[in-house]
């Protein structure tokens, strides 16, 4: 008797999770159903409140980082505490913050200067004051960007004005350096005062000179007078600091699904120094946070579903690169495919899809999902530029979706990437687009490539572990930027 009740209550409790499974099924339908612009707003709203409560900013290594770490964690770990695992990985990385820069032009004007990140201090209170030597212009290879071009120039005590463009702004500064300068008064290659701030690498600290970016306008006027024979003093001051601080990764994964199968998303979570970040990446950040709150409703899936918000990638990839390189060969293997949403809601938007040849079916799905829906999907290349960059290194099929930064997104960088910098037909359709993707793997597999590791097969992995033991042993030196900083 009491084994027949046994078997009784086991067929019960059988029939009841099947029914539940089968009742309320996960669809890709009802995923993209989900997503609404509304839901997209008060999240973007949260992120945009966050940053004007912790100094405009939510970059890595500031209390904004860490408030919306804690937003995430409030709905993955606390609300969707049923249906989600969810754990911080912990990292340290070197944070940079610009305190104060200055420029002082030669009549004691105020000049208006952006500073990049990472930017070496000078010495304070007074800064630097020195002549100007200004360098030739070159557009096609780049202004000062290799060493045959500072031949015969001799900046030696004096502070170069150098043009913006074609190669990184960090290479500029080494040969400036090289060649006895003082420092870079750097002019924008575009005109007027909306200038995009690059970075110089948490790996070159100690390598550049200080350097301001001011406008085209206010160079085009001193050139003239510096080829007439006059002599042009300006003053440079940057007060900058650099110090190793602790950051998070956020990792949300069903409680469902096969953990040999895992069908991953990810997005970063800080913005720029400058910034909200509510585009770059907030977009990318409130994706994945609804595509959660979707996915978590529903059962039958028999694949794991992996969402990651990452830290530090504005500084040079840092946390997905941590996470990526910390992966043993057997966590990597059960990755299946990996998406990557990074500015999806830019305002005046393209549809950029990136894919590889080991791409399979994820960017395909991207692709018809957008078309069907009247958009003009582009493809563009994998530049390096953002968070899917480790897994591509593991062989990890990846794809990603973009709308585009410079005429794209005029407030790319800047502090003007707020709510207002949002549109919301392509967040929304972009969303959409994503949860019909991952609710297709989410169920099968049928078009995803095996993961295809660069021969021989540590080859990436030893990539990825140089980048993280620079890091690692000695903050100060970093990793590869996340962009060449032009």
């Amino acid at each position: 008797m009491q084994l027949n009740a046994w078997k009784a209550a086991s067929i019960l409790l059988f029939t009841s999770g099947w029914l539940a499974s089968a009742t309320n099924p996960l669809t890709p339908a009802k995923i993209v159903a989900d997503i609404t612009t509304d839901e997209l707003y008060r999240v973007l709203r949260s992120l945009n409140s966050i940053a004007k409560k912790n100094g405009g900013t939510r970059a890595f290594g500031t209390p904004g980082y860490k408030a919306s770490v804690d937003y995430v964690l409030e709905r993955a770990q606390t609300r969707f505490a049923t249906e989600m695992d969810t754990h911080v990985q912990n990292l340290t990385f070197t944070y940079d913050e610009t305190r104060e820069i200055k420029v002082t032009g030669p009549a004691g004007e105020n000049v208006f200067v952006v500073s990049p990140q990472y930017n070496p201090a000078t010495p304070l209170p007074g800064g630097i004051v020195a002549p100007l030597i200004n360098t030739p212009v070159n557009d096609v290879t780049g202004s000062m960007c290799l060493p045959e071009q500072w031949e015969g120039i001799d900046a030696t005590g004096k502070l170069a004005l150098v043009k913006r463009g074609i190669c990184a702004v960090s290479a500029k500064l080494k040969l400036a350096k090289a060649h006895g300068a003082l420092g870079v008064i750097l002019y924008n290659q575009t005109p007027g005062e909306v200038i995009s701030t690059p970075t110089l690498g948490a790996e070159n600290i100690g390598l550049l000179v200080p350097t301001g970016i001011i406008p085209l306008d206010v160079a085009s006027a001193w050139i003239p007078r510096l080829a007439a024979g006059e002599t042009l003093t300006v003053k440079l001051l940057v007060d900058a600091i650099a110090e190793e601080r602790e950051t998070w990764n956020v990792i949300s994964e069903t409680k469902a699904g096969d953990p040999n199968k895992v069908i991953m998303l990810g997005a970063h979570l800080d913005s720029v120094l400058a910034g909200p970040g509510i585009n770059d990446d907030g977009s990318g950040t409130a994706a994945l946070l609804e595509l959660m709150g979707s996915v978590k409703k529903y059962r039958g899936f028999p694949h794991k579903i992996r969402f990651a918000w990452w830290a530090a990638e504005e500084a040079g990839l840092i946390g997905s690169t941590y996470y990526a390189e910390h992966l043993s060969e057997a966590e990597a293997d059960k990755i299946k495919f990996y998406f990557n949403y990074d500015m999806i809601g830019s305002p005046y938007p393209i549809f950029e899809i990136s894919k590889s040849d080991n791409s399979g079916v994820g960017s395909e799905l991207l692709d018809k999902f957008l078309t069907a829906a009247g958009k003009n999907v582009t493809y563009g290349e994998f530049d390096g530029r953002s968070d899917y960059v480790g897994f591509s290194e593991l062989g990890i099929p990846i794809a990603t979706l973009f709308t585009g930064e410079g005429e794209n997104d005029p407030c790319y960088h800047q502090a003007c990437d707020n709510l207002d910098n949002i549109n919301w037909d392509a967040i929304t359709i972009n969303t959409k687009a994503a949860a019909n993707a991952l609710g297709t793997l989410a169920l099968s597999l049928d078009g995803v490539p095996a993961r295809n590791p660069p021969a021989p097969a540590l080859r990436g992995r030893s990539k990825l572990h140089h980048k993280s033991q620079s890091w690692a042993t000695v903050a100060q030196k970093g990793i590869e930027s996340k962009f060449p900083s032009v």
